[in-house]
């Protein structure tokens, strides 16, 4: 099957669509694009599940990571105020995660508005074809009624005023048959006119789910960028309840990142596997969906010198059709004016209606055919399989650093909170607040000598 022009599967496409893929009973499921079937849905499952995987396999480690820090700290000397050794590697490795985490951030940003481009150039080809299937209905439907009015009125009214030569009407009549044949060829040319797919609808619900796929990205990324800001700022202050609450909120977003995970890893394998092949899949799914000839989609979706034009016999017979209207209306007119001035007028209106359906003839022609949906389908796969398959690698990507990031900072925070001052919370009371512990010890021994 010929490639659409300008489009070749990538080497990222080329390296997913080898990946193995198995089922739920880890059994080989062909790399084929399946969605319908139930062992590749398995197989896409599993893959999210991968995800999954390693989630559970982080918060293991760091519970465990977290219980031997909590139990089995060595005891220290009474008043001891000195740091434990190697404090301050462990707040530099939390903020060196952190930074890490913040670079991830801006790939994911990168990600994100890359994938968006795609589905953007998705949703362009989408209407532009959309708008040649309406020129190519509009097209015929004028042409179809002009030439149904002209039989009605102008042709009806020459044949009533040529009455009195029989072989001028037997030309009138010659010509009403070649504009009944004309209307009744250029009837078959608007193929989509009853089709109940509409590629109006779908570019509207691709963008629909784009633009909440997009914000949700925007509040994890922005979560997640605030998260390591105050982060950074409890370590710079030295804030331990800020510490807490960014801990806590760390432990969110790191499951927010490895579920984001899952579902981009799924969504690149099964892009892949589509974007390696796709001729065949969407070929057979419009033709299930729309009801149309395998010729007439073939013809569109490869458009090569081994497929024809299914409309070509309809077109060499309308071109020939008019061609000999024209040339029976210019015999009129070359024989009947002299003798019937009256017929001036109607031939005249009819010579104008034939010239416009002649210039819309030719546009017809023009958009029916291969190269115009062809170059739209061919942008719409770049968009798809090039950047929003790039696009949905990248934000893999920061999903990956995202959790590793997050994973070590949550290893850190507590071992660096243990190393701020005890008096880190009454750092900003004021000595006359009878909240502050010193105050409230004084007013108690006043209390007593009195």
């Amino acid at each position: 099957m010929g490639a659409p022009p300008g489009y070749r599967p990538s080497a990222w496409v080329h390296l997913l669509h080898q990946l193995p893929r198995a089922d739920f009973q880890l059994r080989p499921v062909p790399s084929g694009f399946a969605p319908q079937e139930q062992e590749y849905q398995q197989a896409l499952l599993l893959v999210a599940a991968l995800a999954g995987l390693g989630l559970g396999l982080s918060l293991i480690f760091i519970a465990v990571y977290l219980i031997r820090f909590c139990c089995c700290r060595p005891p220290e000397a009474p008043g001891t105020k000195s740091p434990p050794p190697g404090g301050g590697c462990v707040t530099w490795s939390c903020i060196a995660a952190l930074l890490v985490g913040c670079a991830g951030i801006g790939i994911g940003f990168y990600g994100n508005s890359e994938t968006s481009d795609g589905v953007s150039q998705l949703s362009s080809a989408l209407l532009h074809a959309n708008h040649t299937l309406s020129a190519i209905d509009h097209l015929v439907l004028e042409m179809v009624e002009r030439l149904g009015e002209a039989v009605r009125t102008e042709l009806t009214t020459l044949e009533e005023v040529l009455t009195q030569r029989t072989e001028l009407v037997a030309a009138t009549r010659g010509a009403r048959r070649q504009a009944e044949a004309v209307a009744q060829q250029l009837q078959g040319l608007a193929f989509w006119r009853d089709v109940p797919l509409s590629p109006l609808q779908v570019a509207e619900d691709v963008s629909f789910v784009e633009e909440y796929r997009w914000l949700a990205y925007i509040l994890l990324l922005l979560l997640e960028l605030l998260v390591c800001l105050f982060t950074l700022l409890g370590l710079a202050k030295q804030s331990k309840w800020l510490v807490v609450v960014m801990t806590v909120m760390s432990l969110l977003v790191l499951i927010l990142s490895w579920g984001s995970m899952g579902l981009e890893a799924a969504t690149a394998v099964g892009l892949s596997d589509f974007c390696s092949s796709p001729d065949t899949y969407v070929l057979n799914l419009t033709q299930e969906e729309t009801g149309l000839g395998s010729d007439i989609l073939s013809y569109y979706f490869l458009c090569n010198q081994a497929v024809s034009n299914p409309f070509q016999q309809r077109l060499t017979l309308s071109q020939r059709a008019l061609a000999n209207i024209h040339s029976q209306l210019q015999g009129l007119e070359r024989e009947a004016v002299p003798q019937f001035p009256s017929a001036q007028k109607p031939l005249l209106s009819l010579e104008e209606t034939m010239n416009v359906t002649e210039g819309n003839f030719h546009q017809l022609v023009a958009l029916l055919h291969c190269r115009g949906l062809h170059k739209d389908y061919g942008a719409a796969l770049r968009g798809l399989c090039e950047d929003a398959l790039e696009g949905l690698l990248f934000l893999l990507l920061f999903s990956l650093l995202s959790a590793g990031a997050l994973a070590t900072a949550l290893c850190s925070l507590p071992r660096a909170w243990a190393l701020f001052p005890p008096s880190d919370d009454y750092d900003d009371t004021d000595d006359d607040d009878p909240f502050n512990p010193q105050e409230s010890k004084r007013f108690v021994q006043w209390q007593s000598s009195i």
